[in-house]
């Protein structure tokens, strides 16, 4: 259900000129301001994972996705956007997108109200879909770009690869246990996110925080 989107992430401009240094340096820095805000919720998202998970091993794996996170993921924007004299307190500072508040605020959502399958499922787009996009990218050459080249080492990782590969474990061994309805509900989560991942790659591409302009005021009758 979701193999087209994620070919088409891979299609992207925006993906695309990550891969081969073509992408504007302005683009690239609006991204790492966009995903540094999500980063923040995402890492909130597996702050609750570790409340719902049902072993002490389970708990430390998702504590450790929510450090990476937090830390080294995180780590890599700030020293990125540092390069383009951008503080931390002023990424902080920054507006979020509605891609941003719609993506983070699905996830959420679906981390506050469900179990743990249903947040695998929910973050499985973005932590495996990034090792996809990253391992598509170096294949083909890595760019001559310094913070291209960076972004890419650090997704096609073995160590971001591994902790995919984890979660998509969790869910063969969460999924069957629920019912049909079930099952069909982590389809969807994992559908949806896979819709919002693409959506990302277009809002920074379009540079676009919101897609409906400012109302501009009524003149007086």
């Amino acid at each position: 259900m979701s193999e087209g989107i994620w070919q088409r992430e891979l299609e992207h401009p925006f993906v695309r000129g990550i891969g081969d240094g073509s992408l504007p340096p302005e683009r690239f820095r609006f991204y790492l301001e966009q995903d540094y805000l999500f980063l923040i919720d995402y890492a909130r998202v597996f702050a609750l994972a570790v409340s719902k998970a049902p072993d002490l091993a389970a708990m430390s794996e998702f504590a450790k996705l929510c450090a990476e996170t937090l830390g080294v993921e995180m780590e890599l924007h700030r020293s990125a956007c540092a390069e383009f004299g951008v503080t931390p307190a002023q990424l902080e500072a920054v507006q979020a997108s509605q891609t941003t508040r719609g993506y983070t605020g699905h996830l959420i959502q679906v981390a506050a109200t469900g179990g743990l399958a249903d947040i695998v499922a929910a973050v499985l787009p973005c932590q495996w879909g990034y090792a996809e996009v990253a391992r598509h990218l170096e294949a083909q050459g890595m760019p001559e770009e310094p913070r291209y080249r960076k972004w890419i080492e650090m997704y096609a990782s073995p160590e971001f690869e591994d902790y995919g590969r984890w979660l998509r474990a969790q869910m063969e061994d969460l999924a069957p246990a629920l019912s049909s309805e079930g099952r069909e509900r982590l389809k969807s989560h994992f559908h949806t996110s896979s819709r919002w991942e693409y959506l990302f790659w277009d809002m920074a591409w379009r540079m676009d925080i919101w897609a409906v302009p400012e109302e501009q005021p009524r003149a007086l009758q």
